[in-house]
């Protein structure tokens, strides 16, 4: 970041004397004031409920324009990515600063792929689980349990494990969410198979089994691959936040990793695709594609207590650049699987339709998000509803990775440490309990 030439002016109505405080520059985006000495200055912090308005880092990895619903991995818009790229591709990307040349690319995805088994103990670990739990849970568990398997690579400060466990989180992600699924439906694991595709090897680990030869449908592996690239990384979210917290402590990698997991699992972040599905199929439940207008006028009564999921975006203030992609992933997986006319994606292409053509929805900016089509295209895929924030985590590991590794590589990192406007008691004396 580089110092502006002006300076911005706090004054104070009480005539308190005034502040000076630095304005620095990204190379696009609103600029920063620097408040880092504001309370030696002033004896105040500033006061920002979900960091709206405050830049805790300065970062060189994902831009987001929610006013232009523009969205850069390293400067590369995601439509040319998604399209140009496979996922390895831009993981190498959002890791390293640059897209690999054909050499680069293919020593990247060679060590990925031989680093995609995990430790044979792991699944003595997954028996700990109820057969019935959370996938989200199940990955919290196995993702922090990677630190007890592989000591090699635990000292977040040194790079060369940092780099090391990235390689790993993101070649055995995939294996860890299909060991959960299989888990939980109590067939055999698969190990991955090294000729795949990283996108392909998950497929066949998720609805393979040793009885027969699992044939990679071409077309639904492209849409899993584009569901990873569009899911990468998404700017500094709660997840991502919540990772470089963790990691500012210290704590290795797979730890502040495991945390980013926990955070996604939320109906507000990771878990809003899944949110999105429960909620079409309650509308199926309860009357189906005719009752869609009757839904629809609910939501639009403040009163009446129903949420449209998969609508709108906290960020994006036009329409999500990565829906466009999903839509268009959507329709192709529809037609290929024959599902065009399946009732709960007719009762989805309704909704939608509403949403884009309803003065109510579109003045609003209440256009479908990425979440509401990658959940149908999911679905169709045939993977479960609760496995959905699992696909995801799968996905943002490598973003949660490379911002991790990008905090601890700056000189002005810190250990984070929020500061609150105490409302709680005064000072008080405890009194003996007879005169409470």
């Amino acid at each position: 970041m580089k110092l502006a030439d002006n300076k911005a002016t706090l004054s104070f109505s009480n005539g308190a004397p005034s502040v000076e405080l630095p304005v620095y520059q990204g190379n696009i985006g609103p600029d920063v004031i620097d408040i880092r000495k504001l309370y030696g200055q002033t004896g105040m912090f500033t006061y920002d409920p979900g960091f709206l308005s405050t830049a805790a880092c300065q970062s060189a990895i994902t831009y987001i324009d929610g006013d232009k619903g523009e969205l850069l991995y390293r400067g590369y818009p995601i439509e040319q990515l998604a399209k140009n790229c496979n996922f390895l591709e831009t993981c190498y990307l959002l890791l390293y600063g640059e897209l690999p040349n054909e050499a680069e690319k293919a020593k990247f995805e060679e060590t990925v792929t031989q680093h995609t088994m995990v430790n044979e103990q792991m699944q003595f670990f997954l028996r700990g689980f109820r057969r019935d739990a959370h996938p989200m849970a199940v990955l919290t568990g196995l993702v922090g349990g990677m630190s007890a398997f592989y000591h090699d690579s635990t000292d977040i400060t040194n790079p060369e494990h940092r780099n090391i466990a990235a390689i790993r989180l993101i070649a055995k992600m995939p294996t860890l969410v299909a060991m959960a699924y299989k888990y939980g439906i109590g067939q055999p694991y698969m190990y991955p198979k090294n000729d795949l595709s990283y996108a392909g090897n998950f497929m066949r680990m998720m609805f393979g089994n040793p009885c027969e030869e699992y044939k990679v449908n071409p077309v639904v592996e492209r849409a899993l691959d584009r569901i990873f690239i569009l899911h990468a990384d998404h700017e500094q979210n709660a997840s991502t936040s919540t990772v470089r917290l963790c990691g500012s402590s210290g704590t290795n990698p797979f730890a502040a990793i495991s945390a980013g997991v926990a955070c996604l699992w939320g109906p507000a972040h990771g878990g809003a695709n899944e949110a999105c599905l429960n909620m079409l199929e309650n509308i199926q439940a309860n009357g189906g594609i005719a009752k869609v207008g009757e839904f629809m006028e609910q939501v639009k009564d403040k009163n009446s207590g129903v949420k449209l999921m998969g609508f709108g975006h906290r960020v994006y203030k036009n329409y999500d650049p990565r829906a466009k992609l999903m839509q268009e992933t959507c329709n192709e997986i529809l037609s290929e699987l024959g599902l065009e006319n399946d009732p709960l994606f007719a009762l989805a292409k309704k909704l939608e339709k509403i949403a884009l053509e309803d003065d109510y929805f579109v003045q609003r900016k209440l256009y479908p998000n990425v979440d509401f089509y990658s959940g149908i295209v999911q679905r169709a895929i045939g993977i479960p509803v609760n496995l959905f924030t699992g696909i995801f985590a799968l996905a943002r590991t490598v973003g949660w990775i490379a911002q991790l590794n990008e905090q601890m590589g700056d000189p002005e990192y810190k250990i984070g440490r929020p500061r609150q406007l105490f409302t709680g008691s005064v000072a008080r004396d405890v009194k003996p309990i007879g005169q409470r």
